[in-house]
């Protein structure tokens, strides 16, 4: 017994209403729920993106605002994008337009962290390092710290 297009895209709408979904990963659900078909899920999908229902811009402009609001950085923003198979120009385009100063962001991130004062010595130095760019502050910013 096949899946209809009607069932695929019920069940893509489905995935949608609840957050947004970039391509690859829509894809992925969608044939674990269905199987093998990829030539009408793929369909469904791009009927979907042509709508304006799915978009991997709007995927990306959200995540950067939303982990932005986090005190997260550039880096770790766009290598979690990567992963979920957003393309470079789309992240690049979102990372640029999405109005957040960085280095402000990683004064504020360091400031909730360690506070205001100045490191002391080479060691604490190193330890906000560290802990900026596992939050994914690029070098650039956080030197502008010290």
């Amino acid at each position: 017994m096949g899946t209809s297009p009607t069932d695929i895209r019920r069940a893509a709408m489905d995935l949608l209403a609840r957050r947004e979904h970039a391509q690859g990963e829509l894809a992925v659900k969608l044939r674990r729920r269905f199987g093998a078909d990829m030539d009408a899920i793929e369909t469904e999908i791009d009927k979907l993106r042509d709508e304006g229902l799915q978009s991997d811009a709007r995927l990306a402009e959200a995540f950067v605002r939303a982990r932005a609001g986090r005190g997260q950085g550039p880096v770790k923003i766009k290598a979690e994008l990567r992963g979920r198979g957003i393309a470079d120009d789309i992240i690049a385009i979102a990372l640029d337009d999405c109005g957040v100063d960085w280095f402000e962001l990683v004064h504020r991130v360091s400031d909730k962290r360690f506070g205001s004062e100045a490191p002391t010595d080479a060691k604490e130095k190193a330890k906000r390092s560290r802990f900026l760019q596992q939050r994914g502050f690029s070098w650039d910013h956080i030197s502008s710290l010290f």
